[in-house]
This record gives structure tokens, C-alpha cells and sequence, in this order.
């Protein structure tokens, strides 16, 4: 079946900022004096809200509170973007302009909320290449549930499979994967899981050997 549509993560795959979740996530939580490590942090990529929160319980326990160091990251990693800004991902300026010259519509399906993801995208001029955007708070289920995906094919017009899904995470990966999207993995913090491998449409280096597939 011919490719229509391609649906992208943010935070990993179009932007270098999933460190920065890492570090800030990191700090914030040692602020609080949780004794946390990079494993806790990695563990929360690509969920949202209330399965954050549990995951962050299971190592922390049921008196974790949630929304004030999360208020504290956020402050953190606030301050720090608007210093110094955001990098996109090598590649990214390159791929998304090449999809569109190729008539292929383009969504957004990232955790973050909608102002954040405009604001960090539009830092590095990318923003403009989007049709549709999806974000956490518009779905009932976070990744890896399928919802983000299958609204984002929706809001293109298009189905699942008729899209390359774009993604660096394990629960990234799995949301696309069960909504039945084409699924490219492009690791980033860590290698992509071997269990994920057989499932995938594609594994790439960089973005830039999407375009071998489209």
C-alpha cells in the first residue's frame, strides 16, 4: 500500500529534547530528595499524566507527590529553553520538506501539550510543515496505547496503515505499532527494544534514511 501520510513523535525524533526531560525530571526529583536514577527517568518517555504519576509511585511510593515536582521540572526546563533554545534532530529540516514536496500529509502525535509543542517546534522553524496536530490531553489513553495514532491518521484523513509512524521510545513504538501504522523506530536515548524489532516497518540511524522508504 502506498505511504499517505506520516505521523512523527517530538520529543526524540524531530527534537533533541528528550535529554533534556531526562535531566530536568533528574533534578526535580532530587530537589525533592527522591532517590531517583537515570533508569527511573527513562522509564516515563512518551507518558502522560496519570500513567507518569503511577509509574513514578511504583518507585516511590502511593505518597509521591506528582504534580509539585513535575511543577518543578517544567520550571526547570523552562528556564533553561528559553536561555539557550532547543536543537532539532539532524536530519528533521531536510525530511519534513521532502514529504511534503513528495504530496505526503504530515501529523504530530507527541505526549506534550499542544503550546509546548508549537512553541518548541516553532523555535526551529519546523512547526509549518505540520497539517494536524495530536497531542496527550486530546486522547483518553497514552502511549502505548493506540489512541494518539489513530486520531492522528484520522485527523489526516487517512488509515493507520496508509502512514509511516515515526518513533524513538518503546511506548512510543508500541502506540503506533497497535494502531496498525507502518513503524519506524530511529533510536535515540537508548537502542531499540529487541522484542519491538520484528514488529517494526523500519529501523533506522537518522532521519534521513527515512527517505529510502517514502
Amino acid at each position: 500500500m502506498k505511504i499517505k501520510g506520516a505521523i512523527f513523535d517530538m520529543d526524540g525524533v524531530l527534537l533533541n529534547s528528550e535529554i533534556l526531560y531526562q535531566r530536568f525530571w533528574l533534578e526535580a526529583l532530587h530537589y525533592f530528595n527522591y532517590p531517583a536514577t537515570e533508569s527511573h527517568v527513562l522509564a516515563l518517555r512518551s507518558l502522560t499524566g496519570k500513567k507518569a504519576e503511577a509509574k513514578l509511585k511504583s518507585f516511590f511510593g502511593e505518597s509521591f507527590d506528582y504534580p509539585t515536582v513535575k511543577a518543578k521540572r517544567i520550571e526547570l526546563m523552562d528556564n533553561f529553553v528559553n536561555e539557550n533554545g532547543v536543537e532539532m534532530k539532524k536530519g528533521a529540516d531536510i525530511l519534513l520538506p521532502y514529504l511534503k514536496e513528495k504530496g505526503i500529509k504530515i501529523a504530530l502525535a507527541t505526549s506534550s501539550p499542544l503550546e509546548r509543542a508549537k512553541d518548541h517546534l516553532s523555535r526551529v522553524n519546523l512547526f509549518q510543515y505540520f497539517d494536524t496536530c495530536v497531542c496527550g490531553p486530546m486522547v483518553k489513553n497514552s502511549k502505548p496505547a493506540p489512541d494518539i495514532y489513530l486520531l492522528a491518521s484520522e485527523k489526516l484523513g487517512l488509515k493507520p496503515d496508509e502512514c509511516i509512524a515515526v518513533e524513538d521510545s518503546p511506548n512510543g513504538a508500541l502506540s503506533a505499532i497497535n494502531a496498525n501504522c507502518k513503524t519506524i523506530v530511529v533510536p535515540d536515548l537508548t537502542p531499540c527494544d529487541e522484542s519491538i524489532k520484528p514488529k517494526l516497518f523500519a529501523l533506522c540511524d537518522s532521519l534521513l534514511d527515512i527517505k529510502n522508504y517514502v
